[in-house]
């Protein structure tokens, strides 16, 4: 199960007709801009600078956002990355999720050393941890433990990598908390 917190919405239209209930919409107008311009900008130090400065975001040293990553527009300090991890090509980071009649937000928290493969979505109030490694076009719905390589939707386990050796564990749902 995910970390995230629910909040539940009055009568009347969706959650996410009701977002500027929860959030200002001149944050959501600024963040997006500065994240369009992160998305864009093939210099790795000038995307790190507006993640943190810009958004409040936790990025670690030698980090690299690959481009188009698309991180969460309404609550990216609520996102944290380690140090000398990749995000690859058109990744989307959410840190909220807008329903019918609930909202719920979560952290996200990926470890150092982690490599996110091309167009993976992360959704709100998981772990991915050190060393794990994201295969290419997956959806990550639930915590990763730290050495694991995981891919597809539904997300399972392809490998853990183990000091002696690398040992195949395929669908090994204990290694996915």
């Amino acid at each position: 199960m995910r970390k995230t917190e629910r909040f539940p919405v009055k009568e009347g239209p969706n959650a996410l007709r009701q977002i500027y209930r929860t959030v200002s919409p001149w944050k959501g107008v600024r963040n997006f801009i500065c994240i369009q311009a992160a998305r864009y900008c093939p210099i790795l130090e000038w995307k790190n600078w507006i993640y943190r400065h810009l958004l409040h975001m936790e990025v670690g040293k030698d980090t690299a956002f690959g481009l188009m990553v698309m991180v969460d527009v309404f609550f990216p300090e609520k996102i944290k990355i380690g140090t000398n991890t990749v995000i690859g090509y058109n990744t989307t980071i959410l840190a909220h999720e807008y329903l019918i009649r609930e909202y719920r937000l979560g952290n996200v928290v990926i470890g150092d050393e982690v490599m996110i493969g091309a167009n993976t979505t992360i959704l709100p109030g998981v772990t991915i941890g050190d060393g794990a490694v994201v295969a290419a076009g997956s959806v990550v719905h639930t915590d990763v433990a730290a050495g694991t390589f995981v891919g597809g939707n539904p997300l399972r386990v392809l490998t853990r990598r183990n000091p002696e050796n690398t040992i195949n564990l395929k669908n090994d749902e204990d290694l996915l908390h």
